[in-house]
């Protein structure tokens, strides 16, 4: 009889709509975790390449017919790197980029002070500004675009770590220079599945060096980035799109060296 009263309350909260779980989460976490959810039966079957070409074929026109082109005939607005959609949804294949500030008595290294994710689509599905474990003695604002106010509600660095790091679980990972932005947050990920755009052979200079993810998204993309500070969102979406402009051959080659082992 005691059982079945139990069962009878807990279809009554079923109906009544209050959570059953007894674990609260961060507001934030639960809104973006029920968001992700609620997007996955939205998605829209549009190859995410179709947008990039889109804005490459835009960057081939002269500056008088599309505004929003330079006379170099690159664009120089975030607009040009729009999402495909608005799936906002979790994907196989994410991108992230990390803003850093100066800590230490003169600045020089390195702590984590955004962090943001954008799913296959090229939507922020994660984004938050991050206070450091140490105090900060160089915003690098000119180039982070990280100001102290940004940093008055920041969540800490651990959250932060440990929200990523169950993003990015089982994924490809794409970014440019990878390894500093998952030092800085204390992550690794397996090198199978990380995505470098820095890293790419094709992609390197003719002397095999890395080449600035400004140029590669000016050379392949169509588009000026970083010509003052930088934003995470704009170069996570370009590190993405660059790496679905090659992920044919790029995928083709993890493959065929994987065969070889």
């Amino acid at each position: 009889m005691a059982g079945k009263r139990r069962r009878d309350d807990r279809d009554n909260l079923k109906k009544e709509g209050t959570p059953l779980t007894s674990t609260t989460l961060n507001p934030n976490w639960a809104q973006l975790k029920e968001k992700l959810n609620s997007n996955t039966h939205k998605r829209k079957h549009i190859k995410p390449e179709a947008k990039i070409t889109q804005v490459r074929a835009s960057g081939l026109k002269s500056s008088a017919d599309n505004p929003e082109v330079t006379a170099d005939g690159t664009s120089s607005t975030l607009a040009s790197l729009k999402p495909v959609n608005d799936d906002c949804s979790l994907t196989n294949a994410v991108a992230m980029d990390c803003e850093m500030v100066g800590v230490g008595s003169d600045g020089s290294r390195n702590a984590l002070a955004r962090v943001t994710l954008v799913n296959a689509w090229g939507n922020a599905i994660y984004d938050e500004y991050v206070r450091p474990l140490e105090v900060v003695s160089d915003f690098r604002s000119n180039i982070s675009g990280v100001r102290a106010h940004h940093l008055n509600k920041a969540k800490d660095l651990w959250s932060v770590q440990k929200e990523v790091s169950e993003l990015i679980k089982g994924r490809i990972l794409v970014g440019h220079a990878l390894q500093n932005d998952l030092k800085v947050l204390f992550l690794s990920h397996p090198k199978k599945d990380i995505r470098d755009t820095s890293a790419y052979k094709p992609l390197r200079s003719k002397e095999g060096r890395p080449r600035a993810l400004r140029h590669l998204a000016a050379e392949i993309l169509g588009v000026k980035i970083q010509q003052k500070e930088h934003c995470s969102v704009e170069d996570a979406r370009a590190t993405l799109f660059i790496y679905q402009k090659f992920k044919k051959e790029w995928e083709k080659a993890i493959r065929e060296k994987r065969k070889k082992k």
